[in-house]
């Protein structure tokens, strides 16, 4: 028998869609992470976004959505409540809480956290992609790629100032490598002093001892500015002395979008490099 072959073509064609067809796209989405529920506004998702924590507060607009506990203590009712078709977590979501959604049939996307640049930019892509925004993305993240190459070229000459980042009291927690905030050091001309992984409780003798050049206060949490005066008590310390000790805002350092880390980047270049007109 011979084959038509251009009803073969036809019949492909019109069946291809549905052959290929990608899984549905979540219409119903609850965020349980900031830097996610930026991410989706960014993408313009923000209509399919039905809940969020009580952390998530950018953009302005994200105050009004629907609250469904903390970023660790989430409302298993409230969530059920939304029926959600798609729920994002972090990290630092309760594995009980996961598992418990998980149970009931709602589907858990576990989002990573990003250890350095290109780390925000993959974590980007993935909510792109679960939101069918990629080539939105893809944009974005060109555009955040260009503007850390023209800052980051005006300090190829410059020495590395060493830099000490304070984002707890009682303990003193600082961050150290093999994260984000390290990378953000490390573009704006930096060095941290801080040698271990991660999130690492420090003591002041030990800052002391190392004397940094530049010291950053993130006040997640706590009073920054308290801890600034706490600081400027060590009159011969050089970083009393030269004024720089500076206060960060406490979402530069927990909302690494593309965008944000742009932003992120060059606030602490000013402080870092002040000698640099970015």
């Amino acid at each position: 028998m011979k084959l038509n072959w251009t009803l073969v073509l036809i019949f492909s064609l019109f069946f291809y869609p549905l052959t290929q067809a990608q899984e549905k796209l979540a219409e119903r989405i609850i965020s349980l992470g900031p830097v996610l529920t930026e991410e989706i506004y960014l993408l313009g998702g923000e209509d399919r976004l039905v809940g969020v924590t009580t952390y998530c507060t950018r953009p302005e607009a994200a105050k009004l959505k629907e609250r469904v506990g903390s970023i660790q203590d989430i409302n298993i009712e409230k969530v059920v409540a939304l029926k959600p078709d798609l729920v994002l977590s972090t990290v630092l979501t309760d594995p009980r809480a996961k598992e418990k959604l998980r149970s009931l049939g709602i589907k858990v996307v576990d989002v990573p956290n990003a250890r350095d640049f290109n780390g925000v930019c993959e974590v980007f892509k993935m909510v792109a992609q679960i939101l069918g925004r990629d080539k939105e993305a893809e944009a974005i993240i060109a555009a955040s790629r260009q503007k850390v190459v023209a800052l980051t070229s005006s300090l190829k000459a410059v020495k590395k100032v060493s830099v000490f980042v304070q984002v707890g009291v009682n303990p003193l927690v600082t961050i150290g490598q093999g994260a984000f905030v390290n990378d953000l050091i490390t573009m704006a001309g930096g060095a941290n002093i801080v040698t271990e992984e991660g999130y690492v409780q420090y003591s002041r003798e030990m800052v002391l001892k190392q004397a940094p050049d530049v010291i950053l206060i993130s006040s997640m949490g706590f009073d920054g500015a308290r801890e600034k005066v706490n600081w400027e008590r060590f009159s011969s310390l050089k970083v009393v002395t030269e004024k720089r000790i500076n206060i960060l805002d406490e979402y530069l350092l927990c909302s690494p979008t593309p965008v944000s880390f742009v932003e992120t980047l060059k606030v602490i270049m000013g402080y870092v490099h002040p000698e640099i007109k970015s």
